[in-house]
């Protein structure tokens, strides 16, 4: 990945991936989730902070408690078309009320989706080779309105309006 993107700014990753032979050595990992369900009592005993890959085929709600205490959990989109880690991350942040990083890995992550993502609950974007960082940055303030609820709560003016108009009354 050439770039990352933390809550709007770009950021030096400080997850180093972690290869199926290898230890943490005291630095934050990423694991996949098959490997932290296999070695999650060897991973946390090694101190080192560790995050999870989830594949989009994942059931966050039969997970979670595996995963709740995670600093930061990574979603795959592999394909545009697969809109199924979008619902992992609205259900991370709605249902869990998870407050560590969310991290969109994969080819799907793409300019035009990052501001969906960004309402979806993801708050971090691993961006290929191929992206300009700039480019990306500004599609996360595309839209300044929103008329429906979602994971970043974002302020929704016609509520407001609404909710004024029936206090009138």
């Amino acid at each position: 990945m050439s770039a990352l993107i933390i809550d709007g700014r770009v950021a030096a990753d400080a997850y180093v991936e972690l290869a199926d032979d290898q230890t943490p050595a005291g630095t934050p990992c990423i694991v996949p989730l098959a490997r932290w369900l296999e070695q999650r009592e060897a991973l946390q005993a090694s101190g080192a902070p560790i995050a999870v890959r989830l594949p989009n085929t994942a059931e966050v709600g039969t997970i979670w408690p595996l995963l709740e205490d995670r600093p930061m959990i990574e979603l795959d989109f592999p394909t545009f078309a697969d809109g199924r880690a979008y619902s992992q991350a609205r259900v991370l942040r709605d249902r869990y009320d998870y407050k560590g990083e969310i991290r969109a890995r994969g080819g799907a992550v793409v300019r035009d989706q990052l501001h969906n993502m960004l309402r979806s609950g993801i708050n971090a974007f691993a961006l290929r080779d191929d992206q300009d960082v700039d480019t990306c940055l500004t599609a996360l303030s595309d839209f300044d309105l929103a008329y429906q609820p979602a994971a970043d709560r974002s302020d929704m003016p016609i509520v407001g309006r609404l909710r004024r108009r029936h206090a009138a009354v």
